[in-house]
C-alpha cells in the first residue's frame, strides 16, 4: 500500500440524484445531476465549540468542556457552465422550506487515478451561490461558486475509498 500524500490538483465531487429529504413529487422536479468539473473545493472541516470552566479552590488548571460540534460549508467552484444544474439547486431550496437536500462525496485520486481518499456529506443544501467576477481588460475564466451547508461529514475509510469507481456525468 502507497503511503506517499495524496496530490490535491485530482479530484471528483459526486451529488446523489434525488433528494431523500423531500417528497417524492418534489424530488422529481429536481435536476437528477448537478453536473460539472470544478476547479477547487474548500471547506473539508469541523469544529468543537468549547467552553473554559474554572474549578473553585483549583488555581493549575481550567477545564475545557464540549459544548457542541459543527461543520464547516464546502465550497465548491467551478468555470461558469451553460448547464443549470447548479443554480437549479440552490433555487429550489430557496422555493422550499424543507430544502433540496442531497447527500454526495469528495474523492481525492492517487496520481494512479485511483481513489485514495474520500469523504461523505449528509443532508447538504445549497446555502450559497456567487456569480463571476466580470472584468473586460482580463482573458480568464468566468467562475461560480456555491456553499453547502451540510449536517455532517463521513470519513470513508481507505480500503473503502479504493473501492469507490468514479460515475460518469456525477460532477468532478
Amino acid at each position: 500500500m502507497n503511503q506517499d500524500p495524496l496530490p490535491k490538483y485530482r479530484f471528483l465531487v459526486t451529488l446523489d440524484p434525488g433528494d431523500a429529504y423531500l417528497p417524492p413529487a418534489q424530488a422529481l422536479l429536481l435536476p437528477l445531476v448537478a453536473s460539472g468539473a470544478f476547479q477547487e473545493v474548500a471547506g473539508l472541516g469541523a469544529q468543537l465549540e468549547v467552553t473554559s470552566y474554572p474549578e473553585g479552590g483549583r488555581n493549575d488548571s481550567v477545564h475545557q468542556l464540549p459544548l457542541r460540534h459543527s461543520w464547516n460549508r464546502i465550497t465548491l467552484k467551478r468555470g461558469v457552465a451553460r448547464d443549470p444544474g447548479l443554480w437549479a439547486w440552490y433555487q429550489a431550496g430557496l422555493a422550499d422550506s424543507l430544502g433540496a437536500r442531497r447527500d454526495g462525496a469528495v474523492i481525492v485520486l492517487g496520481p494512479d487515478g485511483v481513489p485514495g481518499a474520500a469523504w461523505a456529506f449528509h443532508g447538504g443544501l445549497a446555502a450559497k451561490w456567487t456569480g463571476p467576477d466580470l472584468h473586460a481588460e482580463q482573458n480568464a475564466i468566468a467562475i461560480e461558486s456555491l456553499e453547502i451547508a451540510h449536517e455532517g461529514l463521513t470519513k470513508v475509510l481507505q480500503d473503502t475509498a479504493a473501492g469507490l469507481s468514479p460515475r460518469p456525468n456525477r460532477g468532478r
